[in-house]
This record gives C-alpha cells, sequence and structure tokens, in this order.
C-alpha cells in the first residue's frame, strides 16, 4: 500500500495536465484496455485462469462499474481542481471505506484507528480549504473536488466489496476480470465519445499520461490493493492514501511547479501522523 499511494500520487499531476484534452471516457476505456493486457498477460504467465474464476461474473461487473465510475470522475474533477487538493479528497475514502467494510464485512474500528482516521480527515479537510478557515466555514468547496469526491465514494467500496466477492481467485486473476468487464462498460458508455476524439491530434502529455496510468497507476496498483485487501481491513487498506498528498506535492516540486503555501504542510502533516497511528495499531 506504500507503493500504491506513491504510483497513484503520480496520476493526479499527469491528470490534470491530460484531463482538459481529452473526453474522460474515452481516456479511461483505453486505459482499461492496455492495462487489462497487461494484467491479462501476467496472469497467464503465473497462476492462469481457472474455470472456477469464471462463476458468477457479475462480480467483476460490479466491480468493474466502481473502478469505472472512480476514474471517470476523478479525470471530470481534475479539470477544475488542483491536484493536490483533489489529493486531499482522495484522502477521506479510509473513512468511507471504515463505513463500507462495517456494511458489508462488519469489520470493526478500534479506538486508536477511529481517532488516526478522524486525525487524517482532519488533515485533509486542511489541504482542501487550503488552510483558510474562512473558506472552511463558508464551506466553499469547487465543483472539481464534488465531481471527485463522488468518484472516491465509488473507491471506497470497492475496497470491502474486494474481499466479499473474491472466491479465493489470485490478485492478478481476480484484477483482470474486473479490468475486463470495466473496459467492457466503458467502451459501451463512451463510444461515442471514443470515436469523436482524433488520436493522431492529441498532445504528447495525453499519451504519457495514458502510459502511466494503465502500467502504473492501474496494472500495478490494481494488483497491490487486491492482494492488501484480502489481508487487511479496508479502513486500514485506505489509510494508505492519507499519504497521496504528500507524495503529489513532491510530484508538482519535480515537475518545476511552486510549492504550496508553508501552512497546508500542517494537514500533510496530520495525514502522515494518522497514517503511523494505524501502522503502529497493526504492530
Amino acid at each position: 500500500m506504500l507503493a500504491f499511494s506513491a504510483l497513484v500520487a503520480g496520476s493526479f499531476s499527469l491528470g490534470a495536465m491530460a484531463a482538459p484534452l481529452i473526453d474522460p471516457l474515452a481516456l479511461t476505456a483505453l486505459r482499461f484496455l492496455l492495462a487489462g493486457a497487461l494484467v491479462g498477460a501476467a496472469a497467464f504467465a503465473t497462476t492462469g485462469i481457472r474455470r472456477s474464476a469464471l462463476q458468477a461474473p457479475w462480480r467483476y461487473g460490479v466491480l468493474g462499474a466502481l473502478l469505472s465510475a472512480y476514474f471517470v470522475l476523478m479525470f471530470e474533477g481534475l479539470k477544475t481542481a488542483e491536484p493536490v487538493s483533489a489529493a486531499a479528497v482522495f484522502t477521506l475514502t479510509p473513512l468511507m471505506a471504515a463505513g463500507f467494510g462495517w456494511l458489508t464485512l462488519r469489520q470493526r474500528l478500534t479506538l486508536r484507528m477511529s481517532a488516526a482516521l478522524a486525525i487524517g480527515a482532519a488533515g485533509a479537510l486542511w489541504v482542501i480549504f487550503r488552510a483558510d478557515f474562512g473558506k472552511f466555514l463558508s464551506l466553499h468547496i469547487g465543483k472539481g473536488e464534488v465531481i471527485y469526491f463522488a468518484g472516491c465514494v465509488a473507491h471506497a467500496l470497492y475496497a470491502p466489496l474486494v474481499r466479499k466477492l473474491n472466491r479465493g481467485e489470485p490478485a492478478v486473476v481476480f484484477t483482470f476480470g474486473m479490468m475486463i468487464a470495466g473496459w467492457f462498460l466503458l467502451t459501451t458508455a463512451g463510444l461515442p465519445a471514443i470515436r469523436a476524439t482524433d488520436w493522431a491530434a492529441l498532445p504528447a502529455i495525453v499519451w504519457i499520461t495514458l502510459v502511466y496510468t494503465a502500467v502504473f497507476a492501474s496494472a500495478a496498483t490494481f494488483v497491490l490493493l487486491q492482494y492488501a485487501t484480502m489481508r487487511l481491513p479496508a479502513a486500514k487498506v485506505m489509510a494508505y492514501t492519507y499519504l497521496v498528498p504528500s507524495w503529489v506535492i513532491l510530484w508538482e516540486i519535480a515537475m518545476g511547479r511552486a510549492a504550496p503555501p508553508p501552512l497546508i504542510l500542517i494537514g500533510v502533516a496530520l495525514s502522515v501522523l494518522a497514517l503511523a497511528l494505524l501502522l503502529k495499531d497493526e504492530a
């Protein structure tokens, strides 16, 4: 999950640059196709795909729909939301994952986990409102953040459902099934956008973003997430997202953008503290 958080962070910085240049449905459909091909090749080369994995294919449809919604809404939100703010919204998913974990698996939170999630949420809100208490009082949240929050709800539900719906399939096989289902849904819904896209005229940043998100922020992170959700409670899995804003800030600085105001680092520090508490609880 530590690797997951670092890889996911890159998609915020790159996604914000590519989002205005291509329809989110078209980009996400191709992303799922490429990532699915990579994961499928890995599945055939390692564990193979047994006939038992094909039972109850509706499971892959449910999970594919949730992650498809997440990524489409992410790129739609990044058209107007700042990468750091979007990453902060992403860190609200542990609270929602904890709730969905209880509803679907009856996973319970310890006192320390509850305190850590509350601290992490406070840090995320601090970053979302850019350390401006006036914005917090007026509940001034941008349209992009609201759109992306809806996607994060889908992502939070995805985490506990992986464990609930998995019937013993290896992570790479289960991920492959989910990605094929997601690609089919995206292609069906986004066919007009896919046809209308002038793929040959797209700027290089779109293709760079596509390759990065397909290989690193999709194929790799999906397998990592599947592996972790089979071994950790949903809230702990998603708690690693508290590190995403910190990674995004580093990505932004590496790309030559200005560092955020120092006060925002207070929110980042709270998120890191929340993760430290959860790791201590796990030990």
